[in-house]
């Protein structure tokens, strides 16, 4: 059974329709691409799939480990297993890293997690992305570099570790060495084999340090390419040219 299944799906925004009619299936462990030019409706797809309700679905289905969430709210979503990082994080004052994340945490576990038990082991996720402890005492990415906001949302994936990532433009902005380091916290949330990572991006960098199954290609909202991995080959050697001809 697919751990993700979306079905036809049409999403429109301010009653204009962004996505047609897309499809889109993803097993248990794998890795899969949407990739496109800017303004495919690449972050619409994400965002639709995640139940934020400016995306309206018009049309079709989102099935998620067998069960139909396609009218679900976010933070139901969130607690059957999907995580969605954004493409620009916001800034939150007020509220540090740490209790961010132990709220989220305990919002989808619906379980009291003990601070000292989480903090410690949110420092052995830092270790992994080269953070120090002190990032966990600071307001939510105020201040932040965008590599430290980056990483700021690989630490809430490892932390949260859901069965689905869906990782919006995760590479975007970012320097080799922190592209590295944010691969690093990706591979990691891979390692046991059963969690799936859908990632959203135009860029391929982030991908070099992976095993991807599946790549999609989203032109003006529609799928119009679907291959292996050699698909990522050819779109680094010719782009999105022959996509939108």
């Amino acid at each position: 059974m697919p751990l993700l299944s979306v079905q036809n799906l049409s999403v429109s925004v301010d009653d204009s329709e962004i996505l047609h009619e897309v499809s889109l299936s993803m097993e248990p462990g794998e890795v899969h691409v949407l990739m496109g030019p800017n303004g495919a409706g690449k972050s619409t797809f994400g965002n639709a799939v995640m139940g934020n309700p400016t995306y309206a679905v018009t049309l079709g289905t989102i099935l998620f480990n067998g069960q139909d969430i396609t009218s679900f709210p976010p933070d139901a979503r969130a607690r059957a297993g999907l995580f969605l990082s954004f493409q620009n994080p916001l800034e939150v004052p007020g509220i540090s890293l740490s209790n961010f994340i132990r709220s989220a945490a305990e919002q989808v576990s619906g379980e009291h997690i003990r601070l000292w038990t989480f903090r410690k082991r949110l420092e052995n996720h830092l270790s992994v992305l080269d953070m120090d402890d002190s990032y966990l005492d600071r307001d939510l990415n105020v201040g932040f570099s965008g590599g430290e906001k980056k990483k700021a949302e690989i630490l809430q994936l490892l932390a949260l570790n859901p069965r689905l990532a869906i990782l919006d433009e995760t590479d975007s902005g970012l320097d080799v060495d922190a592209v590295r380091t944010v691969s690093i916290g990706i591979s990691r949330f891979m390692e046991d084999g059963t969690r799936s990572l859908l990632i959203i991006t135009h860029s391929t960098r982030i991908l070099e340090s992976l095993h991807v199954d599946r790549v999609h290609v989203l032109v003006d909202g529609r799928i119009v390419s679907e291959g292996d991995a050699s698909l990522v080959d050819e779109i680094n050697a010719h782009g999105f040219e022959r996509f939108t001809a």
